[in-house]
């Protein structure tokens, strides 16, 4: 498989194939109200087009480690199931190199699988938390008739943020930012601290 190179699923472009080392974000679906999205992407519109996505990608960054929107991944329950299904991938579809749970988004740094794109990947630990929080949270048992039940809001946000690590350097610089997220967000003083990351495990 050689996975779909450059693409798009909206307005985020991704780069997918087997063997690349990426680093994903993904977040929950209230964590940026539409509002400061806007009022953000007014002030990036004046900046020059290169750099332009960095930018972006630094205020989106900024924004999230706010804690906006309910943070349900604050309570332990719901950030064990995110970092199960992590976890539960290490292996038969990806290398799972590090990752954080945060209240309201989630850092990932895999290894690609050669049979497991990366879409593919995004879409099942979505889909299998979603299902599992829904769970958690007391929604409507999913096997009730469809017609009958009524729509869950959305969990997660549509779209991802995927960045292939380009060399040692790179790996290094972006594992870091992963396990020092929630130091920088002030939710602890030591990256080993915080029970939903990987720097927990580091001197195992």
């Amino acid at each position: 498989m050689t996975g779909k190179g450059w693409h798009s699923r909206g307005y985020l472009p991704h780069f997918d194939k087997p063997g690349l080392v990426q680093n994903v974000t993904f977040h929950l679906a209230d964590s940026l109200p539409r509002d400061v999205v806007i009022r953000m992407q007014r002030n990036l519109d004046l900046l020059p087009e290169p750099g332009r996505d960095a930018a972006r990608r630094q205020a989106v960054q900024d924004l999230l480690d706010r804690g906006m929107g309910a943070c349900l991944l604050r309570r332990p329950d719901c950030a064990r199931i995110v970092e199960d299904s992590l976890r539960h991938g290490d292996g038969p579809r990806y290398r799972l190199l590090a990752w954080t749970v945060m209240p309201n988004h989630v850092h990932v740094m895999i290894e690609q699988g050669p049979d497991w794109p990366l879409p593919k990947v995004v879409q099942s630990w979505k889909r299998h938390t979603s299902r599992q929080i829904h769970r958690t949270l007391g929604a409507p048992s999913l096997g009730a008739p469809s017609c009958t039940r009524p729509p869950q809001p959305p969990l997660w946000q549509r779209d991802y943020w995927d960045r292939y690590i380009r060399d040692r350097n790179h790996y290094v610089t972006a594992k870091r930012y992963i396990d020092m997220n929630p130091v920088k967000a002030g939710l602890v003083e030591r990256a080993e601290a915080w029970p939903w990351g990987s720097a927990r495990f580091e001197d195992d």
